[in-house]
């Protein structure tokens, strides 16, 4: 989910901000519609799915599988274990099988289709599913038997895909990692093999990335922190090289999926065009602005990882360059795959990709699961997977905006906290671009803010500016520009 670039590492210390933020969070939720409380019918579906599941008959839960998650993660979507197989390498990614506990039709279904995704909020969080089922009965938990479909794929010594599979079984994950503990225990030579086999894969279809001109760093994710006043503050994590190796295993699964359903003549991709002259320009004046120039000729994946993952200012430009890829959506087909390179390429992986890896928290993966566990196996793709196809791209779209509205404006008002006692105060930025008629869009420096700014100011220029406005109700923070 794209999030604000913003660090700041002030407290708010205002009295009243706390009920103040939580009541604005309160209030965008409700004037966007964001969902509620489930529907009776939908928890009463969830409770008997989660007492009696539809578990495959295959059994792998003598597979040594670990989860890697941030911390006091509940909804745990993926389990994986990588061994040598000859020069190359052995991939086993177990995804979370949702529809083991989601009947086609069912009220816990629509719901599902409702939601389409789940919305996080600093505050708490709207599922896709219910608890019962996504925080326990249907997450890869460590020492639970849970279903899940099992991703098999061979790569050979320098990280390209040889053979894969995927199945239906039931797994056992060993053990809960925090992507810390997995970066701590790589580092000091601790780790147990399969972790070690994680960087040298995770750095090799990095590599394969880089080859093909993609990009896929991890966004850094931008924190809102309660200290034990009970005031916010807000930051963004540094990262860490494991979760760019945890995410090279999605994405191989995802790119896995892609060439499964364009071999089978059926799926639903995850498509996304190549960015356009202004927003690369945008992105340029933004890196530079925050002190980081985008050299001319360079590749953009690997202007990308040229940066600090433990600046602030470097972590506020790798959120940026979620710029220059928007309009993302989906191509489902049923037949004659699509050939037009816009709709079956994921323009920032620079390869067709599908969404299959996260389905306790994102509506589509389910069908995706389904579709390629059956084309795999040479069945036919399930008559309510067809015909959910078409349907799909309109849901998720609306729930992606909402998810991103969301997201946004509680990123707003938690800035507006934070910064409201500078109120007055002059700012050194550089104009980025242009607001309509409404003013520009600046970049701040310190702290690394993108704002609106009343005023004119050439595209580029370096400006003075003053925080005139900083609204925690209305989740809004302005500044003018002064030269």
């Amino acid at each position: 989910m794209a999030q604000r670039a913003t660090t700041i590492t002030g407290e708010v210390d205002e009295t009243g901000t706390r009920h103040r933020l939580e009541a604005a969070f309160a209030r965008i939720r409700d004037e966007l519609a964001a969902p509620g409380d489930f529907p009776p019918d939908a928890l009463a579906d969830a409770e008997r799915a989660a007492a009696d599941p539809d578990l495959p008959r295959r059994d792998e839960t003598a597979l040594p599988l670990c989860t890697i998650d941030p911390p006091g993660s509940m909804d745990l979507d993926q389990a994986l274990h990588i061994a040598r197989d000859g020069a190359g390498y052995r991939v086993r990614y177990a995804i979370a099988d949702v529809p083991a506990f989601v009947r086609p039709g069912s009220a816990l279904d629509e719901e599902a289709r409702r939601r389409g995704q789940t919305i996080y909020c600093p505050d708490t969080r709207v599922p896709l599913h219910p608890a019962v089922m996504s925080e326990d009965a249907a997450s890869l938990l460590p020492g639970q038997a849970r279903p899940a479909f099992v991703w098999d794929v061979r790569l050979d010594a320098d990280g390209a895909r040889d053979v894969a599979e995927v199945y239906r079984a039931v797994v056992r994950s060993r053990r809960r990692y925090t992507y810390e503990e997995v970066q701590q225990q790589v580092d000091t030579g601790s780790a147990e093999e399969p972790l070690l086999l994680l960087r040298e894969v995770g750095r090799l279809r990095v590599q394969r990335e880089s080859d093909r001109g993609g990009a896929s760093l991890p966004m850094p994710s931008q924190e809102v922190h309660v200290d034990g006043d009970g005031h916010y503050r807000l930051r963004r994590r540094p990262l860490r090289e494991a979760e760019d190796w945890n995410a090279q295993i999605s994405l191989l699964t995802g790119m896995v999926a892609a060439e499964i359903m364009l071999e089978g003549g059926i799926g639903i991709l995850r498509t996304m065009p190549a960015p356009s002259q202004r927003d690369v320009d945008r992105f340029r004046r933004q890196a530079r602005a925050l002190g980081a120039a985008w050299p001319e000729g360079m590749a953009y994946g690997d202007f990308l990882r040229t940066l600090d993952w433990q600046d602030p200012a470097h972590l506020a430009i790798i959120h940026d360059a979620t710029a220059l890829f928007r309009g993302a959506g989906y191509t489902p087909f049923d037949g004659a795959p699509p050939t037009d390179p816009a709709h079956t390429v994921q323009a920032a992986l620079a390869a067709p990709y599908a969404h299959v890896t996260a389905p306790l928290r994102r509506l589509v993966d389910r069908f995706g699961l389904v579709a390629c566990a059956a084309l795999t196996a040479g069945q036919e793709v399930p008559d309510w997977v067809r015909a959910a196809l078409p349907e799909l791209p309109p849901i998720m779209q609306r729930s992606e905006q909402l998810a991103r509205t969301v997201d946004r404006a509680c990123t707003d008002a938690v800035e507006a906290a934070a910064l409201q006692h500078r109120v007055g105060e002059r700012f050194r930025a550089v104009v980025v671009d242009r607001a309509g008629d409404r003013g520009v869009v600046v970049q701040v420096t310190d702290p690394a803010v993108t704002a609106r700014a009343d005023g004119e100011a050439a595209l580029g220029a370096e400006v003075a500016v003053e925080l005139v406005r900083a609204d925690v109700t209305g989740h809004e923070v302005r500044f003018a520009v002064l030269d």
